[in-house]
């Protein structure tokens, strides 16, 4: 029995991975005394020893180069509370960070105050990978929120949404 494989459309194959709920994420960093960062729900854990994470970014983004220059980034995950954080750094060209609280990590990247969590990284690979890099970091520091009480900011079928799967607030 011979199957027959047609070409995926990009809109189909974007549907159908919006059935995997997935984090979200502001990747940033800092080259000279500019902050850069940008949304990122393509983030995973690659190796506990050494410490590795990934995550993708489009071969077409304005920021990461800089990053790359930088060689470093920190993940900052988002809360639950921080859909306006997220929104704010997927936009392109605005000032992504007005009104944005941080502070610069152990390696100088900034962290954005209320995050679950955050990790310092420097960049230890990058592989091409379609219309997008593959960028892993090795952590060199990170820590947990002190008072968690917050869920994760989720991002499943098309839009954000808390644990339970119902939508999340807009803030």
């Amino acid at each position: 029995m011979s199957l027959s494989c047609t070409a995926i459309e990009p809109s189909r194959f974007r549907e159908a991975l919006g059935h995997y709920a997935s984090g979200i994420t502001v990747v940033t960093s800092q080259l000279g005394t500019e902050p850069l960062g940008f949304t990122c729900q393509s983030f995973y854990s690659v190796s506990m020893s050494p410490p590795l994470v990934s995550f993708s970014v489009m071969s077409s983004s304005a920021s990461y180069p800089k990053i790359r220059e930088a060689g470093r980034f920190a993940v900052n995950v988002l809360s639950g509370e921080q859909v306006g954080i997220s929104n704010q750094f997927a936009r392109r060209g605005a000032d992504k960070w007005q009104g944005i609280d941080w502070r610069s990590s152990p390696l100088g990247n900034p962290l954005i105050s209320d995050s679950l969590l955050w990790l310092d990284c420097e960049i230890h690979a990058e592989y091409p990978a379609g219309d997008h890099l593959i960028v892993i970091g090795e952590v060199k520091a990170l820590d947990l929120h002190p008072v968690s009480l917050s869920r994760p900011l989720l991002y499943f079928k098309g839009q954000y949404c808390d644990v339970s799967g119902h939508p999340a607030l807009p803030v």
